[in-house]
């Protein structure tokens, strides 16, 4: 049931027919309703914000508009673009439709992009499919695509591979390929989701130049609603495939009529958020001493870690933010001995790991966990989720098949996923859902470190504020420290007792959270505090 605060006729930014119009739209996957009776409309030059839990249908309506629901089908409703109807057009006319007229950012990067063609070649071929350029031209506009997408160093970028790029720098090269052809509408699905603060704001302004230059419109699906609140004119709540409120952000915010929508705000993590008091000093548990790592990368090299020095203590949450392409990630591998430093020695419990081998090293993974930035990747499609978490009790020798059973029922259930989840594929789960797989896999063994590399960064507010809780929940029961990477300034505030600020390969900053957000003493910590969405309005 809709509780419009909109006029429902279609009424636009413009007054005019709305450039999309989506009317009681049903989507089936086999016996599962993903969409039951979906409504929205958006208008040239208006940005529309789709909210609501993973697995609510949002990903499917945005695939439905353009044709590719990858085995799912239209049961009802209609789909009108620019007029005409197109939820039963050709698969050629749908072809014509995407990338040149309708652009996509998909929620997923690391499996969006060919991992076979460099980078600036699959940007310009969304200008050569199109016969927007030639190849010589495609060439050159690629690499301003990569600069207006906020990527550093374009032509390097242009010729490295999507695996040699982060999460962020990935879904920044989605979004110069959605861009490319100067689409009427872009549908962005997440499209900030693996951004830092500094970045996110430049693709929005730049999302949003667009829409004020061209009138492109833009559907953003989203489950930041700092996001939803700085940059949509209105917002559509949709709670399991039923749209329940919809209009303009202001009155969305302010006074939300239903129930649901009051959930999802009190959920959102925020500048409000309570800082972490002062814990008493503790052993340290893991310490990096001058670490460095370098990688060849298109005829050159490319330093990724650079005289990196870092401590976590027993029982704390060290965090480490910066921008996508600044190390972070590299330094969480580097730290649980996934990759191999340069230069630099790692202590764990004040012994020497550095060089650890063979059956030691293996022993050494029992202790530090993981839990990856792209659960679509982490997880192996053709294992069941009770079979990927009880992965790492097998190979570990814990429990017998009866206890490994319990364990994963009670993982599942910590997770908020339900229990018959566990027969279930990844390709059944949404992923948020698969996200919260990976973590169960992480606790599975009651490691004494965990590495969580943007562990909320696909989740939804509702279900991003339960995992926090279930992550400080195990911590003090448990003892477990965390090294929590995140451009997600909000949720540090709420979870980290210190922050490590990288930038470049290096850090530039460490203070405990509470000097971090009142006296940050780095320019550029005091950049990305300013980019924060809503900082400005707190100040």
């Amino acid at each position: 049931m809709s509780t419009d605060t909109a006029p429902r006729t279609g009424a636009t930014k413009s007054g005019s027919v709305p450039l999309l119009r989506i009317e009681g739209l049903r989507v089936a996957y086999g016996n599962r309703v993903a969409l039951d009776g979906a409504s929205l409309t958006v208008a040239a030059g208006e940005t529309v914000a789709l909210v609501g839990e993973s697995g609510s249908g949002k990903s499917t309506l945005a695939h439905a508009v353009i044709g590719l629901l990858d085995g799912g089908r239209i049961t009802a409703g209609r789909i009108d673009f620019g007029g005409t109807r197109v939820d039963d057009a050709s698969e050629s006319a749908l072809r014509r439709l995407r990338g040149a007229r309708i652009g996509l950012v998909p929620q997923d990067p690391g499996t969006a992009l060919n991992p076979v063609l460099r980078v600036g070649d699959q940007v310009a071929e969304a200008l050569l499919v199109h016969g927007r350029a030639s190849r010589t031209l495609a060439r050159s506009l690629a690499i301003e695509l990569l600069i207006q997408a906020g990527l550093d160093r374009p032509e390097l970028r242009a010729r490295q591979f999507p695996q040699d790029l982060s999460g962020g720098q990935r879904q920044r090269v989605l979004i110069a390929i959605a861009l490319a052809c100067a689409p009427e509408l872009v549908i962005a699905d997440e499209p900030t989701s693996a951004l830092d603060v500094t970045v996110q704001r430049r693709v929005l302004d730049h999302l949003a130049a667009r829409a004020a230059a061209s009138g492109t419109a833009v559907l953003l699906i989203t489950h930041d609603l700092g996001v939803a609140a700085e940059r949509a004119d209105r917002i559509v709540v949709l709670r399991d495939g039923e749209v329940v409120e919809t209009g303009r952000t202001t009155t969305v915010l302010a006074s939300p009529r239903h129930e649901y929508t009051r959930q999802l705000l009190a959920a959102a993590p925020s500048l409000d958020t309570v800082i972490r008091p002062p814990r008493p000093a503790a052993p340290v548990l893991l310490a990096a001493t001058g670490l460095r790592k370098s990688f060849p990368v298109a005829g050159t090299t490319l330093t990724a870690v650079d005289d990196v020095t870092l401590q976590v203590e027993q029982g704390e949450t060290l965090a480490v933010v910066g921008e996508s392409g600044s190390g972070k990630t590299t330094t969480a591998r580097l730290l649980s001995r996934l990759e191999d430093a340069d230069a630099g020695t790692i202590t764990l419990g004040g012994t020497d790991i550095t060089r650890l081998r063979g059956d030691r090293l293996r022993a050494l993974r029992r202790r530090i966990q993981v839990v990856y930035q792209n659960p679509y990747a982490a997880l192996n499609p053709k294992l069941t989720i009770g079979d990927s978490i009880a992965e790492p009790l097998r190979a570990f020798g814990i429990g017998d098949r009866t206890a490994r059973r319990a364990r994963v029922a009670e993982l599942l259930d910590r997770v908020a996923l339900p229990a018959d989840t566990h027969t279930r594929l990844p390709a059944e789960l949404s992923g948020g859902q698969r996200q919260r797989v990976a973590i169960a896999r992480a606790l599975a063994p009651a490691p004494e470190l965990v590495v969580l590399d943007e562990p909320v960064s696909a989740l939804d507010v509702s279900v991003q504020a339960r995992i926090l809780d279930l992550l400080e929940e195990l911590q003090a029961d448990l003892g477990i420290a965390y090294l929590f990477i995140t451009h997600d300034l909000a949720v540090v505030r709420r979870i980290a007792d210190r922050v490590a600020v990288m930038r470049a390969g290096r850090i530039v900053e460490t203070a405990t959270t509470a000097d971090l957000f009142v006296t940050p003493s780095h320019e550029y910590s005091r950049e990305l505090l300013a980019a924060i969405p809503g900082s400005e309005r707190k100040a």
